[in-house]
């Protein structure tokens, strides 16, 4: 089974359109797993194991892995996923996007390596630096379009000419690109920060059905509300609403995992009021 029917499955089986970013961060563990041998595994591994029914997919960080020399950890808490909580896909936050052969190596280093069933990329040098993940038709290619960072706007709102000679933002023509030429496997989604509400109405309204990860929730202080009204399809779904630290880090107590649910349900349970 491919991404897409997985991730369509999770959202109703689930009922849920949440999305639970893996970004570990030590120094903000409980005091009983700082020092652990395995800490960023076990930590992970915990709140994957609190919270898989009350999702739709986990976000994995690679970075927050990789400076610490977490990589095993990394591919072992993906093998976990899918031992323990089958049905339930894994998209691995890479932010990939390259040239040539080193674009393929970097579809294998996720797909392969990692076992993961979808992969964020940068669009931004063009389609050959992300076609190896396109051509994964199983696999889901995740591209940003119009980030909840703070600098989106520097160059994701620049006027640029599209081929009629008219004129659009780039985040809007980076959407209708994607949408019209690069998903020919049915397996692309988009970026939209939570972050620009309008925004994520104007690529809901440039790309039809195809689905939107949204990142920033909680922490970011991207509003619920705005985000399902904004961005849900008409079948009220299309949507993974991702958060992190509001979910991770609920407390810092040994009923850390106890806490990430109770966040998990509790921003399902908003989600769903909206929808």
């Amino acid at each position: 089974m491919g991404f897409m029917q997985t991730l369509a499955q999770a959202w109703a089986r689930n009922d849920s359109l949440v999305c639970v970013g893996l970004d570990p961060e030590p120094a903000r563990f409980p005091a009983h797993l700082r020092d652990a041998p395995d800490a960023i595994f076990a930590f992970c591994r915990d709140i994957v194991d609190a919270t898989a029914d009350m999702v739709c997919a986990f976000k994995p960080q690679i970075a927050h892995f990789a400076a610490r020399g977490a990589e095993d950890a990394l591919a072992r808490l993906i093998a976990h996923i899918h031992a323990k909580h089958p049905g339930v896909p894994v998209i691995l936050d890479a932010k990939r996007g390259d040239i040539g052969s080193t674009a393929a190596y970097y579809a294998q280093e996720a797909f392969d390596r990692y076992g993961a069933d979808a992969v964020t990329l940068n669009p931004y040098l063009g389609r050959d630096s992300v076609q190896p993940f396109l051509d994964r038709a199983d696999k889901g290619a995740v591209l940003l379009c119009r980030t909840s960072n703070p600098g989106a706007r520097d160059l994701q709102d620049l006027l640029v000419r599209d081929a009629a000679g008219g004129e659009r933002r780039l985040y809007q023509h980076v959407a209708a690109t994607v949408a019209r030429g690069w998903n020919a496997n049915g397996n692309c989604l988009l970026v939209v920060g939570a972050t620009y509400p309008g925004e994520l109405a104007d690529v809901r309204r440039i790309v039809g059905e195809l689905p939107l990860l949204v990142p920033g929730v909680g922490a970011q202080g991207g509003d619920v509300e705005a985000v399902v009204r904004n961005g849900r399809t008409a079948a009220g779904s299309g949507l993974l609403i991702s958060s992190s630290r509001a979910i991770l880090y609920a407390s810092q107590g040994e009923d850390f995992a106890d806490a990430a649910r109770a966040a998990a349900q509790s921003l399902r349970d908003a989600i769903n009021r909206c929808r």
